[in-house]
């Protein structure tokens, strides 16, 4: 299952043979032959690619090794959710404050169950950046939630320490592994409740938390779905290629600590550099081989903060590396892809996450 969708010629040298359909804000799909038709009266090309996997380092013990996959992969994720405490109903399902365990650290979070007999699908849903001393749990993505809930779906959005009520640091995503631990304890104490199928649970991330997810995936590579919205640093070559334009950035309490810590990073290492052997090892791309959860990513053409080319880098990546993964464009919807483009995503979002 490999789809590209929207007006991307760039990717035309990606597969020996394509088809578009459409034209303007036309969607056009991407794939490798046959042929066989797909929604929207698109032509879609299906095949798989014989890619070898990235040779995966052994996890060891050296400074920052926290950050990198292996080492993430080699530890243990146990959790379960704490006392649920009703706020408010929806139309068919019942939202709830709640909180886990997360090494050592109470993580808040807001949890939709919805009504009926379970056990239901459920999604570990983790937000982007949002300044952490202005993060409140019941605020932010309330439509995004609200049309997951109203879809069937355990939702599970977490606040990551640091932010609201969270215990701990907000310590960044990019340099750090904290934000990757916090969804997979999340990931953990969701599939032990005894209202979730514990073979359903996927992870939703948006803007920095397409980082998050996929690297969250990358070190627990069985998760069936995974899917990004607006994401940005994958390769983490392509941070520097586009960099983030986040003029909502507040630099937090300590943020002088994440400073010292990322220069103590950058005078051990030296900065990203991809033929380094410790940097081979942080970006969740050079570990694709044994995924075999699916992806999907969702990017609007005029979004302002995350560069579009951080998705369509990703989904060359993917591509090449044999990925089950659907990609979309949208010609509106800036970061957050509201407005029309919003409901077809997240129709679209539902029905990869009910597959």
């Amino acid at each position: 299952m490999r789809r590209f969708q929207n007006g991307l010629a760039s990717f035309l040298l990606l597969v020996t043979a394509a088809v578009a359909v459409g034209g303007g804000a036309g969607y056009f799909l991407l794939r490798s032959l046959p042929i066989t038709t797909a929604r929207e009266g698109a032509a879609v090309l299906r095949g798989e690619l014989a890619v070898p996997s990235v040779a995966q380092p052994s996890p060891t013990s050296f400074p920052f090794a926290e950050l990198t996959i292996p080492h993430l992969r080699a530890r243990s994720y146990e959790s379960s959710l704490g006392e649920l405490t009703e706020i408010a109903a929806g139309p068919n399902y019942k939202r709830y404050l709640t909180s886990y365990d997360s090494d050592g650290l109470r993580v808040n979070g807001l949890l939709t169950v919805p009504e009926g007999e379970g056990p239901h699908p459920a999604i570990v849903f983790v937000h982007g950046y949002i300044p952490p001393s202005q993060y409140r749990t019941t605020e932010r993505y309330v439509d995004y939630v609200d049309f997951l809930a109203k879809s069937g779906f355990v939702v599970f959005k977490i606040d990551l320490r640091g932010h609201g009520d969270s215990e701990g640091e907000a310590s960044g995503a990019y340099y750090s592994g904290d934000y990757v631990v916090d969804t997979l304890n999340a990931y953990s104490a969701l599939g032990d409740a005894s209202f979730v199928d514990s073979s359903r649970v996927g992870l939703w991330g948006h803007s920095m938390a397409g980082n998050v997810v996929t690297r969250a995936l990358a070190a627990k590579p069985d998760i069936p779905r995974v899917v990004v919205w607006a994401g940005a640093v994958y390769s983490y070559e392509d941070f520097n290629d586009y960099s983030i334009s986040d003029g909502s950035y507040r630099p937090p309490p300590q943020e002088s600590e994440r400073r010292r810590r990322r220069e103590e990073l950058f005078s051990t290492h030296g900065p990203f550099d991809p033929t380094s052997e410790f940097w081979k090892q942080v970006p969740m791309t050079n570990f694709l081989g044994d995924i075999s959860g699916a992806v999907q990513v969702h990017h609007a053409v005029d979004d302002q903060v995350v560069e579009i080319g951080y998705s369509r880098n990703a989904a060359r990546i993917f591509e090449e590396a044999g990925v089950d993964f659907e990609y979309y464009e949208y010609p509106t919807g800036g970061h957050n892809i509201t407005g029309p483009s919003f409901t077809r995503a997240m129709e679209r979002t539902a029905e990869f996450f009910r597959e």
